[in-house]
């Protein structure tokens, strides 16, 4: 036995200022409901409604390491050829040369990878004092 579906054919309209409007779309838009409508008639008869929670901290370490990880790949590609490069080096001078070229590479890859130590232990101390 199927259930009917119940016809909205009744009305309500309300209005709002470019403020109220743009707070109840703030509310709207952390939640699961498929429409504005669907958001409001479940406030207005006291559904529950499911509020989507995403951890702003979490977030923004992610961003952070996210983009310190693209940053190592390209210095690690960069030093990976210039490894594959001495190889083919067979003079003394050249290879001096190579290194004298390449400290600034093994600088920042060094400079990088501090920073991701240091931003993991501070989502660490963040986390552990909750």
């Amino acid at each position: 036995m199927s259930e009917t579906k119940k016809i909205r054919d009744r009305w309500l309209t309300i209005r709002l200022n470019e403020d109220e409007y743009s707070t109840v779309e703030g509310f709207y838009n952390n939640t699961t409901s498929n429409s504005l409508s669907e958001y409001a008639r479940d406030l207005l008869l006291r559904k529950p409604i499911i509020v989507t929670y995403r951890n702003a901290s979490a977030d923004a370490f992610l961003s952070d390491m996210s983009q310190l990880k693209n940053e190592l790949n390209a210095i690690g590609n960069n030093y990976n050829q210039a490894v594959k490069r001495l190889h083919t080096l067979d003079k003394i001078p050249e290879i001096k040369i190579w290194l004298m070229l390449n400290e600034p590479t093994k600088d920042a890859f060094m400079k990088k990878t501090d920073e991701i130590k240091s931003l993991m232990i501070q989502l660490y101390e963040r986390w552990s004092q909750k």
